[in-house]
């Protein structure tokens, strides 16, 4: 007997349980929006301030929902023109971007920080937002901060875009769904943790194969068949590698993100992908429906069950976050995920 899909299932958990809700969506896009604004008109580096940039998750449509009272967030590269009197202390951009912020009426209140790529802004209700500064050089290099080590770090945020938006497009349209998925097994399930979502992102992103729809055009027909398919692949992968792989960053800026997990990080996340791919593969090939749906609902929980027709929700939809994403680089720049 045939497998059954189930795909309304999963549209429903993604839905009503993983996406991240259109109020706080909506909320993101308010905040960024007004401290942005904050620091365009400030007295000292209001002139140096040219675009805001979505990035990470935010960006790319592969946000969801904070685990219990865990905050939310929206990363933004703030594009800045250079000063070539802080070209020799590139932490310079991150100190005079929290000074703006200690300057201002409202969000010297509120409490802000200075992190290693970014300014911190943190909100009563449990969101944050990370404001990046972002450089292009004369010399032609695109740059953001490393205020640690006080030195500029190469990024590419629009061939990383490019990059998610092609694949995606190969799925067509389920890539980002499948990462969402993954991250609520991370997150809410308390699996692979420690797996940063950039690498989460391209890992799965990796295995996507245009190659693979010429040979079965339906490789990527839904949303559980491509759970099932980049899953496996990833697993193939992971298992001929049993020491940490080098992860380049796909946008081609020549950086790696290495130094986001370590060897027993990597082994940890090997290992639980193995043990999901046989949970996946069972509960996606079982032919009894009531079955496949409790095979299902061992990984991802009650919010996997048929919709109800009684109930609307007010959760974000998954078409929505990709138009979310093609809204965003209709601007030409986009974010790489974080």
């Amino acid at each position: 007997m045939a497998p059954v899909q189930l795909t309304t299932c999963f549209n429903t958990l993604l839905t009503d349980t993983v996406n991240l809700s259109r109020f706080k969506l909506d909320m993101l896009d308010d905040r960024v929006d007004s401290v942005y604004r904050a620091l365009k008109t400030d007295e000292e580096i209001g002139h140096l301030v040219l675009d805001k940039i979505p990035q990470g998750s935010w960006a790319q449509g592969t946000i969801i929902n904070p685990v219990g009272d865990k905050e939310f967030d929206a990363d933004f590269l703030l594009l800045m023109e250079e000063n070539p009197d802080w070209h020799g202390s590139p932490k310079t951009y991150i100190d005079k971007v929290y000074a703006a912020l200690d300057r201002h009426s409202r969000y010297r209140e509120m409490p802000h920080s200075r992190k290693c790529r970014c300014v911190r802004l943190e909100y009563k209700n449990l969101m944050h937002v990370d404001i990046v500064p972002y450089v292009q050089l004369s010399d032609g290099r695109d740059v953001i901060v490393n205020r640690d080590d006080n030195c500029w770090e190469a990024t590419d945020p629009e061939g990383f875009t490019a990059w998610m938006r092609n694949q995606d497009g190969i799925t067509g349209g389920n890539l980002r769904k499948v990462i969402r998925l993954l991250k609520y097994l991370r997150d809410h399930k308390n699996s692979f943790t420690g797996t940063r979502s950039i690498i989460l992102t391209t890992l799965l992103g990796n295995q996507v194969s245009e190659t693979k729809t010429l040979i079965d055009p339906g490789y990527y027909t839904n949303v559980p068949t491509t759970l099932l398919h980049l899953v496996q692949d990833l697993n193939t992968y992971l298992q001929a590698n049993p020491t940490k792989p080098s992860i380049a960053d796909p946008s081609g800026s020549g950086i790696t993100f290495d130094h986001r997990w370590t060897q027993d990080t990597y082994a940890y996340f090997r290992e639980r992908i193995r043990v999901h791919t046989d949970e996946i593969k069972a509960a996606y090939h079982h032919a009894d429906k009531e079955t496949s749906i409790e095979l299902w609902q061992g990984l991802f929980g009650t919010g996997f069950k048929e919709p109800d027709a009684q109930q609307s929700s007010a959760k974000f939809p998954a078409a929505a976050a990709a138009a979310s994403v093609a809204a965003v680089t209709t601007t030409g720049r986009s974010g790489r995920a974080g």
